[in-house]
């Protein structure tokens, strides 16, 4: 079980801490597909959400491997086993460790919004019948154990809706919002919770990739949100 340095287990969901491994290894996924990275120095990112991932120097923030949350670490000497909910495995076998380090975070404050999509998060809060007729407000910055969701609504069927707010709708931000509907339906004060992803112009991909999870995509008029008429003259 994945624990906090210095911590215990039941720390694990109320403290932000990252273990960084920096080792020559091969990776083994066994699961639905089948993949193999053979053995090479990577970094190794264990983080406090349960999450697992296995990075080159290349490609950016985008791992090799990773086995997402909720997941089970096992470790054996030269052996880490990661096993998720479907049984799914991830087998790092450890050739050479050349540095093992973990941190405390401390508190995170949270995606600093720009101006714009700020105040269009609270243009939204205050007209929730943008997304649907009945639609009202819950409240904004619904709190999960990975962050805020931007606004939590509920439909006229009294059923809950979780809204991510973006000025631009990229992949980003409807895997965010993925995981943040994971750890929502697992409440059942909140479950079923199906999610909203708006912005002022979203993606191809991204609208494609939203579909595919069963997340609604919304394209917001931010002008007419702020009363603002078409013919109106603006700065920019």
């Amino acid at each position: 079980m994945l624990v906090p340095p210095g911590g215990r287990q039941s720390d694990v969901r109320y403290r932000r801490w990252v273990r960084l491994v920096i080792a020559k290894c091969s990776v083994d996924y066994v699961g639905r597909l089948s993949a193999h990275l053979p053995p090479a120095v990577r970094l190794l990112m264990v983080k406090a959400d349960g999450s697992v991932s296995i990075h080159a120097d290349d490609r950016a923030y985008k791992p090799l491997n990773w086995m997402s949350p909720p997941c089970k670490l096992q470790e054996a000497p030269g052996v880490w086993k990661v096993v998720n909910k479907a049984g799914e495995e991830l087998r790092i076998t450890l050739e050479e460790v050349f540095q093992d380090y973990s941190y405390e975070l401390g508190v995170d404050p949270g995606l600093q919004k720009d101006g714009v999509e700020a105040h269009l998060q609270e243009l939204l809060a205050k007209h929730p019948e943008t997304f649907g007729e009945g639609f009202t407000l819950v409240r904004r910055e619904f709190m999960t154990a990975i962050g805020p969701v931007d606004l939590l609504l509920k439909d006229a069927d009294g059923g809950s809706v979780a809204v991510e707010v973006k000025r631009r709708g990229e992949i980003d931000g409807v895997e965010q919002l993925t995981r943040y509907l994971e750890l929502m339906n697992r409440d059942p004060l909140l479950a079923p919770v199906v999610g909203v992803f708006a912005a002022q112009e979203i993606k191809p991909q991204a609208r494609v990739l939203a579909t595919d999870r069963g997340i609604r995509c919304v394209v917001v008029d931010y002008d007419k949100l702020r009363g603002m008429k078409k013919d109106e003259l603006t700065l920019f």
